[in-house]
């Protein structure tokens, strides 16, 4: 694809839509944007636009098209794939003054939003109406990017990913036109799901302007355990008991050893230095949960187990999990981490799990090992020097072997990060011929290509 340098006529033509003091082609502000929470390439656009109303993000994708301009959007920079790294350059939209929440239907568990407001923003909000949004990817993203990414995170298990807690999108198209997809009602079996098209498409069919969401009571209770096991194989089993005993965790989550030792390091958490599973329950029936949680651990033979009730109690607990990566930014300074994300069949944990553990064995790196197990989604973090070319190098082909092992596990290169940069090279192993319906698609939808470029596709 080629694409129209952008030009001072250019400039000229984007300040009428959105004025000068919303226009930057400053080097400060284009490297703000060269690059997110990953290690992928930096590239600067050419110029930052700060939109505040759908109708200017319509002016300005329908002039871009027309001058075959790439157009990328930015939310709060937290991905970690590369995703709103623009690639080739052009126009990159910042969504973050469009950040309202427009309308919260209490009496519908819906709330009307902007694409730039923010996870904890618009839970704080919420609160007062005793309702939340439950994705948790971890990260204080906006709404729009969450909705791009399909973001999902600790809270799946229970509450679903992102698409599952959408009901609506405003989107603008390619071309600038403006489309309603979804609808306010929670089912609807009219036409085709252009809701879920748009949701985990990256930026690159169409830019989300608004967005209906599906929201929860806020719980009331609060119960966590955490439990060390002697091996994977009991810890997903234990995960498998707790699931099929319809116990309904809203978290289960997986450290391993060298995880707890980490945290003990940083934060004298005093943790059994093995493999454990932290659970967490919601709601009326707390108590019974835990015990009977405890009870599977017990029978599964866990060798320590600890229990909190209460929100501060259980927030102790959860430190085990929610400062992992801040704590190995601490214990190794001036470090890289390379963050593998990939899922399978719970069934396949430990398999994926032991995969990692004799790749970093065999390789000489420190990997450490967490995710959400209730879902089979694992995390490993990587330490690594990026200024040296041929640690990198291997750091790089082993997150291959990986997410290639992962596919053959009958999984997915990607749980919860997005394709972006990083995942494209597996696109075609994962999909097969359904790859070509996906560029059908995109070719549809944008025919010059100008939407988030480089991105989910292999050039």
């Amino acid at each position: 694809m080629t694409y129209t340098p952008l030009t001072d006529s250019h400039l000229d033509a984007l300040r009428q839509i959105v004025g000068a003091d919303r226009l930057s082609t400053r080097s400060a502000d284009l490297d703000l944007h060269a690059r997110d929470q990953s290690f992928h390439e930096p590239r600067p656009p050419d110029v930052v636009l700060w939109p505040e109303t759908t109708a200017e993000v319509s002016a300005i994708v329908s002039f871009a098209n027309a001058q075959r301009i790439p157009v990328t959007a930015w939310g709060a920079g937290s991905s970690l794939e590369g995703n709103p790294i623009p690639v080739h350059g052009g126009i990159l939209l910042d969504f973050t003054r469009m950040n309202k929440v427009l309308n919260v239907r209490a009496e519908d568990f819906q709330v009307d939003v902007q694409p730039g407001v923010t996870r904890i923003e618009l839970n704080k909000q919420l609160a007062r109406f005793g309702l939340f949004f439950p994705p948790d990817p971890g990260a204080d993203a906006t709404i729009g990017g969450m909705v791009a990414n399909n973001s999902s995170g600790i809270k799946t298990i229970k509450y679903g990913a992102t698409k599952d807690n959408v009901l609506r999108l405003e989107v603008v198209k390619a071309d600038g036109e403006v489309i309603q997809v979804g609808s306010r009602a929670r089912k609807d079996s009219s036409g085709y799901d252009l809701l879920h098209l748009f949701v985990g498409s990256e930026g690159t069919l169409g830019l989300i302007t608004e967005a209906t969401l599906k929201l929860r009571p806020l719980p009331d209770k609060f119960s966590a355990v955490l439990a060390a096991f002697p091996d994977i194989e009991s810890v997903i089993q234990t995960v498998v008991d707790i699931v099929g005993m319809g116990l309904d965790p809203s978290a289960l989550e997986f450290l391993d050893s060298e995880t707890a030792h980490a945290l003990n390091l940083d934060k004298n958490l005093g943790l059994v230095e093995a493999p454990h599973v932290l659970m967490e329950f919601n709601g009326s029936s707390d108590a019974d949960g835990v015990a009977e949680a405890r009870s599977i651990c017990e029978a599964n033979g866990a060798t320590d187990i600890r229990t909190a009730t209460g929100q501060e109690e259980r927030n102790k607990l959860w430190q085990a999990r929610h400062h992992t990566y801040e704590t190995l930014l601490r214990l190794h300074p001036g470090k890289a981490q390379q963050i593998v994300d990939v899922c399978v069949p719970i069934s396949h944990y430990p398999e994926i799990v032991a995969f990692c553990a004799q790749l970093m064995a065999e390789k000489q790196l420190l990997g450490y090992k967490f995710g959400h197990a209730g879902d089979g989604n694992l995390h490993m973090n990587i330490i690594y020097d990026q200024s040296n070319p041929a640690e990198f190098a291997l750091v790089k082909s082993v997150n291959a072997l990986i997410v290639e092992h992962a596919i053959d596990l009958e999984g997915t290169s990607t749980g919860e990060h997005g394709t972006g940069i990083g995942k494209r090279t597996f696109a075609l192993k994962q999909h097969g011929a359904a790859i070509n319906t996906m560029r059908l698609i995109k070719n549809t939808l944008d025919p010059n290509g100008i939407l988030n470029p480089g991105k989910i596709f292999l050039d």
